[in-house]
């Protein structure tokens, strides 16, 4: 006896729920900070269908941003409010936003200057307070929206010479837990990405040193770098459907650095 399959029993793909579950067709977004991680994370936006502004402080990467992905150029200093608020208004309706910007200066407690403090707070913590609050007005105004900001694993876990950057961090932490609830009901949603070391120009001094580059590759469980490409996946997860129930969280992407307890490895 032979047996024969009724094929319109069979699930049709093309109509299933989940198949465009990260697909961001339609969607606006504004990226700011579009050099290094920032491009790779409009590569990602872009080839997921997202129309994206790339926002930088430089014109030259903001439109070599823009040129890779097909968008639109932004040139933008968000340490300025003023500008920050245009930006937000000039955009039109904004479905996701990811915030990059940031800024370290790498000395002790004791041998920091109250300037370099509030050049660093100023882009780390008070411009990214000025990018929710101007962008998220209008998300909560249409009922819809994604902000990604920008952690890192200094956010949770410290070394000398990171302290002022370390706490900027960790208020950012506590923005996005903040911004989610204000938010929320609403529909809006607030999240971060926390990454560990990444393969950046701005990290290139450290990584030329071979036992700085090595010390940090084997503090994570994959006892690597990161690649500015294996950010990408978050940010476009965060900004989908896919996320849809996520906020006030803090996603890490540092290869298991945070899960290690110190280097040393002891035997079985």
């Amino acid at each position: 006896m032979s047996e024969t399959t009724d094929m319109t029993d069979m699930t049709d793909m093309t109509d299933n729920p989940y198949s465009g579950l990260f697909r961001l067709d339609g969607r606006r977004a504004v990226l700011i900070g579009a050099g290094g991680i920032g491009h790779e994370l409009a590569l990602g936006l872009a080839a997921h269908g997202a129309q994206v502004i790339c926002a930088d402080r430089d014109a030259d990467v903001a439109r070599a941003a823009a040129a890779a992905t097909g968008g639109e150029p932004l040139v933008l200093d968000v340490t300025d409010p003023a500008a920050v608020e245009r930006a937000a208004r000039d955009a039109g309706p904004v479905d996701v936003l990811v915030h990059t910007a940031a800024t370290n200066v790498r000395k002790r407690i004791l041998d920091y200057s109250l300037d370099e403090f509030d050049r660093v707070v100023g882009l780390n913590l008070r411009a990214t307070f000025s990018v929710v609050q101007a962008f998220g007005r209008g998300m909560v105004e249409r009922g819809t929206g994604s902000m990604i900001l920008f952690s890192s694993i200094r956010g949770s876990v410290v070394e000398p010479g990171q302290s002022v950057y370390a706490a900027t961090k960790a208020g950012t932490e506590q923005l996005v837990k903040t911004a989610a609830v204000e938010f929320g009901e609403a529909g809006v949603r607030v999240n971060a990405i926390a990454p560990g070391v990444v393969e950046t120009p701005l990290t290139a001094q450290i990584r030329n040193d071979d036992a700085w580059y090595t010390a940090y590759a084997t503090k994570g469980a994959l006892g690597r770098w990161a690649r500015p490409s294996e950010l990408t996946g978050a940010v476009v997860y965060l900004a989908s459907e896919a996320a849809a129930f996520v906020t006030g969280s803090t996603l890490f992407v540092d290869g298991g650095w945070t899960a290690v307890d110190g280097r040393f490895t002891p035997p079985a």
